[in-house]
């Protein structure tokens, strides 16, 4: 009894330590400093998810009647459903980006994972194909093809962001979540928004017409505008940025 005991405490002692889960990260993403110099109107870039569902007319109308560039991203789903908005987008392109937000929504994380309820992809396989499927349908609809990429939940893992550059995107972080996932209030996404900083992109949802929140991202951009802020999507932004891990 005592050597096998011996020989089991021995094999707990020396056993390989179980590999824990990959951490996951959610990238930050910040305007670089302005090449005008110091003296120039502090920058924001306004970048909006469409998930699914339908669109907020709230938020569009606000940008299309001032004038307020945004980036737009959108999923394969969201643009089968709305393709009469994604005209009056293509109508105004020195306004909207159209950028690559996946095919159904899928979290780009290549482990099996849930956040925020939704499953992740759980293989680079899934991955590669949610982030193809949201850019095949993008082209498929006339626009121009997508260069930047962010996923559902916007988390990813260290090994999934690198296949995703390697795929030739670009992964857009963000600084400030102007909405919580449209789950706000209309007084807190209008000051979260309207507080925002020289630099930052904010990110919120065009995708939610009933929820309060969006009545609150349209007035905090117009917060922004009367306080004299420049607006530039990312298409603006130089090769070189700012990423790393916030929690």
């Amino acid at each position: 009894m005592k050597t096998t005991a011996l020989l089991l405490a021995s094999f707990v002692l020396f056993a390989p330590a179980a590999h824990a889960a990959p951490a996951l990260v959610e990238p930050d993403l910040r305007l670089p400093s302005n090449p005008a110099g110091k003296d120039q109107p502090p920058r924001v870039a306004l970048t909006l998810d469409a998930c699914s569902g339908a669109t907020d007319m709230r938020i569009l109308g606000t940008l299309i009647e001032n004038r307020i560039p945004a980036t737009i991203f959108v999923t394969a789903r969201w643009l089968k459903r709305n393709g009469l908005v994604v005209e009056v987008m293509k109508a105004h392109p020195d306004l909207f980006e159209i950028e690559d937000h996946g095919a159904m929504h899928v979290p780009p994380i290549d482990i099996k994972v849930s956040v925020y309820g939704l499953a992740a992809a759980g293989s680079s396989a899934a991955v590669a194909a949610e982030v193809e499927g949201g850019a095949a349908a993008i082209k498929a609809h006339g626009l121009a093809a997508p260069r930047w990429f962010r996923g559902a939940t916007a988390k990813y893992t260290h090994t999934s962001m690198s296949q995703i550059r390697e795929m030739g995107y670009r992964i857009a972080g963000y600084s400030v979540n102007g909405d919580g996932g449209s789950l706000l209030g209309a007084t807190m996404a209008e000051k979260r928004i309207r507080n925002a900083r020289d630099g930052d992109v904010i990110i919120a949802h065009i995708n939610q017409p009933t929820h309060a929140a969006g009545a609150g991202v349209a007035r905090g951009i117009l917060d922004l505008k009367a306080k004299g802020y420049n607006f530039v999507r990312l298409d603006d932004i130089p090769d070189e940025m700012t990423v790393g891990a916030t929690n």
